[in-house]
C-alpha cells in the first residue's frame, strides 16, 4: 500500500463516509437498509458509521463525513477528501444510488486510498459489485464491524503471521497507484477482495452473538445537530436495541444480512448509551431496530428503568401490530414514547398473505386504537405494487388508510431489492424488465411490472394514494407543522410531493 511519507496535518487513517446524494436530495441510508429518498425530510443519524468508528479507535485515527446531513456538494466533498487524505475510505453503497455512491469511491481511489464498501447491496452481490467497479478494493459482506477491524489490522501489520504483505509500487501516472500482493487476506471471514485479476469472496462471518460486547457508538463524532425528524423540535439520534426480526416479509431487505435471527441488547447497555447521548444535550431518541418490540421482556425492563431513573427522553420506535398489547403501549408512553412507526403495507389480506406479512386488518385497527388511546401518535407505512396487487386493492388500501388513527401515512412502491425473496420471485416470474439499480427506489421508482399492472400505473397510484390521504384537514395541519419546524430540510422532500400533482 502506498502511504505518503509526510501526510497533511488533517490526514486520517480511516475516513467513514455517507457521500453526497443524487441531486442534493435528502436520503435515508443505513448498513442494514437498501437506501431511499426521504420524502418526509428525515435525516437519519449515521450511527452505523459511529459504530464502525468505535471499532477502529483508538488504534487508528478517523473522521466521519456525513455529506447528506451537511448538504454537501460533490465539489465540496472532494475538497474535504483532499484535506483528509485517508489511507482507507469506508462507505455504504446503497442500491438506488449505486452509481452516485461509486463516484466517491473513485475520487478516493484516485488519491491512493484503499476503498471499502459495506451494506445490503454488496452483501448480496459482492462478486458482481467488485467486477463492475474497479476502483473498489474491498467489500464487507454481512455485519461489517469485525470484518473492517480485521481487514485494517491485517493490512497495517497488527495481526499475527498472516499479516505479512509484499508491497510493490510501480511507476505510473500517479504515485498513488499501489500494487499489493496480500499473502493471506483469505483468512478474513466476510471479506470480498481482489487477488490479482481474480475476485475472491471469503467464507461468511458469523453474526455477532452478543451485541453488548460492541463498544458504544461514537455519537460525538457525528454532526448530530444536523439530524432532524418531522414533528421533532431539536436534534435526535438513534440508539440500537436489537438486530433482526422473526417475520418473513418477502420484500424486507433484512434477509440479506440478518436472516431470521434476532439478537437483543440488554436494557443495562441501552441505558448506558442513553446516558452518553444525554451528555451531548440530545434528548430525542429513535430506538432503532428491525422490530423494537420483538422481545417484550426487554422492552418492559427498559421502560421501567427509564421511568425509575427519570431519564427525560422523548422517543420513537417501530413495531408490528401483532407484537404489542394495550398494557405494553401504555408503559411505553409513560417512559417517553410519543410516536410509533407501523409497517401496515396493504389493506388486502390476500396481498398480505402473498408477501408473508402475517397480520390482518383487525390486528391493525386494534393496535393503532390502543396506541391512540395511550396518547402515542401513529405513523403508517404502506406499499403499492406488492405481488397480488390490483388497482382495486390499491383503492381498498387508500380507503382503509383514511379510517385509521394516523398522524402521518406514507405510500411507497414495492422495490425488489437484491437478495430479498421478492427479488428472487420477480426474477422467476419475469416481473423485472432490464434496467439499472437506480430504478429501484421505494420513493418513486420501481423495476417491477406485472402483466395486469404496469410500472407506470403503480407509480401513478403511489402519487395518488399519498395525495388522497394527505389533502384532508387533519393531515394538512400535520404536514404544515413539519414544514414550519424544518423548512430547509423538508424543501427538497416536498418537491416530490409537488411533483406528484402531475398525474398522468
Amino acid at each position: 500500500m502506498h502511504t505518503p511519507s509526510s501526510q497533511p496535518e488533517n490526514a486520517v487513517n480511516i475516513l467513514l463516509v455517507n457521500p453526497p446524494t443524487p441531486d442534493r436530495a435528502v436520503w435515508i441510508r443505513n448498513q442494514d437498509r437498501a437506501g431511499r429518498r426521504s420524502r418526509e425530510g428525515m435525516l437519519w443519524p449515521q450511527v452505523d458509521l459511529a459504530q464502525l468508528a468505535a471499532m477502529i479507535y483508538p488504534p487508528y485515527s478517523f473522521r466521519i463525513i456525513d455529506a447528506n446531513a451537511e448538504r454537501m456538494s460533490w465539489s465540496a466533498f472532494e475538497r474535504q477528501l483532499q484535506l483528509s487524505r485517508p489511507r482507507y475510505y469506508v462507505t455504504q453503497l446503497a442500491t438506488p444510488s449505486l452509481e452516485n455512491d461509486q463516484h466517491g469511491v473513485s475520487l478516493a481511489k484516485a488519491q491512493g486510498a484503499w476503498t471499502v464498501a459495506f451494506g445490503t447491496h454488496v452483501s448480496t452481490l459482492p462478486t458482481e459489485t467488485l467486477r463492475s467497479y474497479p476502483a473498489l478494493d474491498f467489500v464487507l459482506v454481512g455485519e461489517p464491524e469485525l470484518t473492517l477491524r480485521d481487514l485494517v489490522d491485517t493490512l497495517e501489520g497488527r495481526t499475527r503471521e498472516r499479516a505479512e504483505l509484499v508491497v510493490e509500487l510501480f511507476a505510473g501516472d500517479s504515485p498513488a497507484s499501489p500494487r499489493v500482493l496480500p499473502l493471506d487476506l483469505g483468512g478474513i471471514p466476510g471479506l470480498g477482495w481482489r487477488k490479482g485479476e481474480e475476485v475472491v469472496v471469503n467464507p461468511p462471518r458469523g453474526l455477532i452473538r452478543d451485541l453488548d460486547r460492541l463498544p458504544l457508538p461514537l455519537h460525538e463524532a457525528l454532526p448530530w445537530k444536523k439530524y432532524v425528524m418531522p414533528l421533532l423540535p431539536g436534534p435526535f439520534t438513534f440508539v440500537t436495541t436489537s438486530r433482526g426480526c422473526p417475520a418473513g416479509c418477502t420484500f424486507c431487505v433484512k434477509h440479506t444480512v440478518y436472516g431470521n435471527t434476532v439478537r437483543i441488547r440488554s436494557p443495562e447497555k441501552i441505558i448506558e448509551e442513553l446516558r452518553k447521548v444525554a451528555t451531548l444535550g440530545i434528548r430525542n431518541i429513535h430506538f432503532y431496530a428491525d422490530l423494537f418490540t420483538v422481545d417484550r421482556v426487554q422492552v418492559v425492563d427498559l421502560c421501567q428503568r427509564m421511568i425509575v431513573e427519570k431519564l427525560d427522553f422523548r422517543w420513537t420506535a417501530n413495531s408490528r401490530v401483532d407484537f404489542v398489547d394495550e398494557e405494553l403501549l401504555a408503559l411505553m408512553k409513560r417512559a417517553g414514547c410519543w410516536l410509533i412507526d407501523w409497517g401496515l403495507e396493504n389493506a388486502s389480506e390476500a396481498v398480505l398473505r402473498a408477501v408473508h406479512k402475517g397480520i390482518n386488518r383487525a390486528e391493525v385497527e386494534q393496535a393503532l386504537a390502543w396506541s391512540h388511546r395511550a396518547g402515542i401518535q401513529n405513523w403508517g407505512y404502506f406499499i403499492i405494487g406488492l405481488p397480488g396487487e390490483t388497482e382495486e386493492t390499491i383503492r381498498e388500501t387508500i380507503v382503509f388508510s383514511k379510517r385509521l388513527p394516523l398522524e402521518i401515512a406514507l405510500f411507497f412502491l414495492a422495490a425488489p431489492y437484491p437478495g430479498t425473496p421478492l427479488y428472487h420471485q420477480a426474477i422467476r416470474e419475469g416481473w423485472l424488465p432490464a434496467g439499472g439499480w437506480e430504478q429501484v427506489d421505494m420513493d418513486g421508482k420501481t423495476r417491477l411490472a406485472y402483466p395486469h399492472l404496469s410500472t407506470a400505473r403503480m407509480q401513478y397510484w403511489q402519487r395518488r394514494a399519498f395525495l388522497e390521504w394527505a389533502l384532508r384537514p387533519a393531515p394538512l395541519g400535520t404536514f404544515l407543522k413539519m414544514l414550519l419546524a424544518h423548512p430547509r430540510t423538508l424543501r427538497t422532500a416536498w418537491g416530490a410531493g409537488l411533483e406528484a400533482l402531475r398525474w398522468s
